[in-house]
């Protein structure tokens, strides 16, 4: 009785088990069921858990809190064949969840699933153990685990099996070990790329282009990532090219239909393309024609990554030349047309770099019309891409025709917002192309109509070398016309480029460049700051001598001195409109209508004299020695060196300050002038009459004339001999020229 009882409890239960799947049962009994010592019973329980944690990341979860994670990884390395592959099937699935694959880190699975990619073990086996690697992968550690255990050899031979399902796992794995990562990580990843291809993995991994599985698709987009990856070393391009893989890798690009992968086939070209010896192989291999074929191609993500390879390519020159030669140009500037901002960025980039110092290619775009999208490009676009639009336009502007052309599309007014742009290469770039343009008078008058001026001196102000070294170059070509000059002026430019030049980190060669410019419209102040006026700076109606000043004073000063520069120095009283006359003289106070009537008469009196007695004499000489006599005289004549302390000079200017109540003094009234009067006086007049001089200020109101003379007799050719720099007394010897670096030029300058 007691038997039969326990045989019948006993057969209902085993039918019980053998009709109802053990997934049906709870998962925690399932789990249990993981320790049974009967293997039936833990296959099937393997496959329930697989069946179970397939549906979601919450049942992954569950399986982990029951504690399913110790029971699986001791199974896969079970003596029964389907016991593995059932539990290597539940493990891979739940090694998808991250809290599974943190779990997993700790529990040193992974040499147990490097050990099971041995070719004897199932495919199956192979597909979820890879698939569980390919989780782990993504953590850098796990990463070095697996190097560390030999796990790389295996991944590479498993690229050559049959089953897609394993390739892709295998191919993600390989992918994580090799990519680069973090730079102190860079050299771990290095090693890994090293050991890829010294182990045979390239040749399998190009093999996996020509798959024709049905998700080809999903292997062809993983070899290419693990592809780009290796092909990231010179080092090893070289020797992927020498096995025949690079031309591989072009002809791909042309054969596959599925744009995704022609997509990321192109990139890895592209990555191929940073190098010179890489570019130098990818012409030799002919990449020009196929890129060009892209081009037709209708997709857009295909057209922007061959863009973008374009680009690279035409840092190389023959390839630059290459893609004009073929008729590559016109199909790059319909890109320029595209709806996809994207797009248009990757065309601006390649015509960027295809113009660059190739004026053929410059003129392929015009003729293609590119400049006139280009200037359209400049509104509303992309910071990139208006710093590759205004790049293009630059180097285009470098031919005169173009450059024309481009003006007459409103190329200035387009340049003027980017100018407020807060992106370094918008401001690189468009600064350059403004200083290609505004080459010509109409063009710097264009840029001060649209109010570019002022954006363009605030460009001062920035801290990055290569905005500012271009702000200076672009200012320094807008100072070539006293309007534009002046309006900077009237921007506080100077003020700005005194800063800068004071600057040990700051200044540069263009700064001052740009600075001295500025000053060529401005010689009172130039005089003022720089102490020295040269030949070419000629004294006209309305300068100056303020005095040794700072720029800030100057800037202080400025507007209200502005209206007496007719009283230091008016060559010519010019006559105004009577209206107009009226109109500036009821605007403005007393005390400038005051000054403003004072004309410096006796200087226009000496000016005509210095022209009837000098300019008739032929000896070059002599001209000027009359002249500084002439300037003597005026000025209270011939002092001795001993007897300079008893010229009463100072007290001279003090009596026609209080006689003119005020502190500017015509130049033609001074009567018994020091050394810095007298220079003044000289330069002026040589100017009026074109003979050449400089002013020089010295120390304790010295100042000195320097001029070139020819000191010898014309040759038997009929050539001057070299012209010679003499300083010219105008105070002890009035007319004796002294050699510049003389002692007695020396005592002439210095006290």
């Amino acid at each position: 009785m007691g038997k039969k009882v326990k045989k019948e409890s006993e057969t209902p239960c085993k039918e019980t088990f053998e009709a109802l799947p053990v997934e049906s049962k709870t998962p925690a009994t399932t789990v249990l069921l993981l320790s049974s010592p009967e293997e039936d019973i833990v296959i099937k329980a393997c496959e329930a858990i697989h069946i179970f944690a397939e549906k979601g990341d919450e049942n992954k979860v569950s399986l982990l809190e029951l504690g399913a994670l110790g029971p699986l990884c001791q199974l896969i390395a079970h003596n029964n064949k389907l016991v593995r592959r059932n539990a290597f099937m539940a493990l891979g699935i739940m090694a998808i969840n991250g809290d599974v694959k943190k779990a997993l880190k700790k529990m040193d699975v992974i040499p147990q699933l490097i050990d099971k990619l041995s070719l004897e073990e199932d495919t199956v086996v192979h597909e979820f153990a890879t698939l569980c690697l390919a989780s782990l992968s993504v953590d850098f550690v796990c990463k070095v685990q697996i190097f560390d255990n030999n796990g790389l050899p295996p991944l590479i031979e498993l690229l050559s099996s049959q089953d897609p399902d394993v390739k892709k796992n295998s191919l993600e794995s390989i992918f994580n070990l090799v990519q680069v990562a973090q730079i102190a990580k860079y050299i771990f990843d290095y090693q890994c790329r090293l050991a890829f291809h010294e182990l045979g993995g390239i040749p399998p991994l190009l093999e996996l282009l020509n798959s024709d599985f049905p998700d080809l698709s999903d292997l062809h987009a993983e070899a290419l990532r693990v592809l780009a990856n290796c092909l990231r070393d010179s080092e090893r391009v070289q020797l992927i090219h020498k096995d025949g893989g690079l031309k591989r890798l072009i002809d791909f690009l042309l054969t596959s239909n599925v744009s995704e992968i022609q997509t990321g086939a192109v990139q890895c070209i592209t990555r191929v393309a940073q190098s010179y010896e890489n570019r130098k192989l990818l012409h030799e291999l002919n990449l020009e024609k196929t890129l060009i074929e892209l081009m037709s191609v209708s997709e857009i993500g295909v057209k922007t990554a061959t863009c973008q390879a374009v680009a690279a390519m035409s840092l190389h020159l023959a390839s630059k030349d290459c893609f004009r030669d073929l008729g590559g140009i016109p199909a790059v500037v319909q890109g320029l047309s595209s709806e996809s901002p994207k797009l248009r960025e990757a065309t601006t980039q390649a015509l960027s770099n295809l113009t660059y110092n190739n004026h053929h290619n410059a003129l392929a775009v015009y003729k293609a019309g590119g400049h006139e999208i280009l200037i359209q490009l400049l509104r509303g676009s992309c910071s990139r891409t208006v710093a590759n639009a205004s790049a293009t336009l630059g180097n285009m502007a470098r031919q005169e025709v173009v450059r024309c052309r481009i003006l007459s599309h409103g190329a200035i007014h387009a340049l003027v917002e980017p100018l407020n742009s807060t992106d370094k290469w918008v401001l690189v770039n468009t600064t350059q192309c403004l200083a290609a343009l505004v080459c010509d008078t109409e063009a710097r008058a264009e840029l001060l109509r649209a109010g570019g001026l002022h954006p363009l001196v605030n460009l001062l102000q920035s801290h990055d070398k290569d905005v500012l070294n271009n702000a200076c170059l672009t200012i320094n070509v807008c100072a070539s016309d006293e309007a534009t000059a002046v309006e900077m002026c009237k921007f506080g430019a100077l003020e700005l480029l005194q800063e800068i030049n004071q600057s040990v980190n700051r200044r540069s060669s263009l700064s001052q460049l740009a600075m001295m410019s500025l000053l060529d419209f401005n010689l009172s102040v130039k005089y003022s700051l720089t102490g020295h006026l040269a030949f070419s700076d000629i004294i006209n109606d309305g300068f100056y001598d303020a005095g040794k000043v700072s720029l800030i004073f100057y800037f202080k000063t400025l507007r209200f001195q502005r209206v007496l520069f007719k009283c230091a120095a008016s060559h010519y009283r010019k006559k105004k409109d009577s209206d107009k006359e009226k109109e500036e003289t009821q605007s403005e106070s007393p005390t400038k209508k005051a000054l403003k009537m004072m004309d410096d008469g006796l200087l226009r009196v000496l000016v005509k004299e210095a022209k009837n007695s000098i300019l008739p004499l032929n000896d070059e000489r002599e001209r000027y020695a009359a002249l500084a006599r002439l300037v003597s005289e005026v000025m209270g004549g011939a002092v001795k060196m001993e007897k300079l302390h008893e010229f009463p000079w100072v007290l001279h200017l003090s009596e026609l300050k209080f006689q003119l109540h005020s502190n500017i003094i015509p130049i033609g009234s001074i009567r018994r002038g020091f050394y810095c009067h007298r220079a003044l006086l000289f330069k002026c007049l040589a100017d009026c009459m074109g003979m050449s001089s400089t002013l020089v200020r010295g120390e304790y109101n010295r100042a000195w004339n320097e001029i070139l003379v020819f000191s010898g007799n014309p040759s038997s050719h009929g050539h001057s001999s070299q012209p010679c720099r003499f300083i010219i007394d105008l105070m002890h010897q009035p007319g004796s020229l002294l050699g510049a670096t003389t002692p007695a030029a020396v005592q002439y300058q210095t006290i």
